[in-house]
């Protein structure tokens, strides 16, 4: 049997890096494939949120960056609220394969929602109340965070395949299964790793586009995973 790209090893040993680490990770059906439980950061109107955020990770990580989408809805300049794409340079114009994925989690993101850039925003009204009626806007971020970004709010999260799972949204089935350990390592450490096998929200996918909005991408079939 040949031994895993050191690509995938990357791939791997990251993932599993992640779901060492303080953040809960759901696995979705590889390691290439999860979502993250990320909490706002604090000193910021997100602060006591809490939201699920996909990430599709290409078969040319690191040297190509993540795909990250938010699940549950999120008043934010940078973040579209239809389909929680997430417009941030260092995500895709200046990704490095020194970054890995708790850069994303514990600087990255919270960075982008203490720091919003009005300048090039996905939600025009969000970057238009941020600019000229601040206090507004912190009013309007906290009013989603008490209907789309609380524990309820998750669990009322969709799990049909193939159908929106955007907090807020028809409600529908509600199904997961049972734990399973990335390598032993989640185990190891405590912390929590879901196996989904039916799915989490859809987000935009489109190699070709130029700009720094977040997308997934259209990945060549996975190797198979060696741990």
């Amino acid at each position: 049997m040949s031994s895993p790209s050191p690509g995938k090893r990357r791939m791997d040993t990251d993932v599993i890096k992640l779901v060492e680490s303080k953040h809960e990770v759901t696995i979705l059906g590889g390691l290439n494939e999860f979502v993250v439980k990320f909490h706002g950061p604090a000193d910021s109107p997100y602060e006591g949120g809490v939201w699920k955020v996909r990430v599709d990770l290409p078969d040319r990580y690191p040297f190509k960056s993540p795909s990250i989408g938010f699940m549950n809805r999120i008043f934010h300049p940078n973040i579209d609220e239809a389909s929680g794409s997430v417009c941030l340079d260092v995500i895709n114009q200046t990704w490095s394969a020194l970054y890995d994925l708790t850069n994303i989690f514990e600087s990255f993101l919270p960075q982008l929602l203490a720091y919003p850039n009005p300048m090039d925003p996905l939600n025009g009204a969000a970057a238009s109340l941020y600019l000229h009626r601040p206090e507004d806007y912190r009013a309007k971020v906290r009013e989603y965070v008490q209907l789309y970004a609380t524990e309820a709010a998750l669990r009322s999260l969709q799990r049909l395949p193939g159908e929106d799972s955007r907090a807020g949204g028809d409600s529908g089935a509600s199904a997961s299964s049972a734990a399973t350990a990335a390598g032993g390592a989640s185990s190891t450490n405590g912390a929590h790793v879901a196996a989904a096998a039916d799915g989490a929200a859809q987000v935009s996918n489109n190699d070709d586009d130029e700009s720094s909005m977040s997308e997934f991408s259209d990945a060549e079939p996975a190797e198979d995973m060696e741990l």
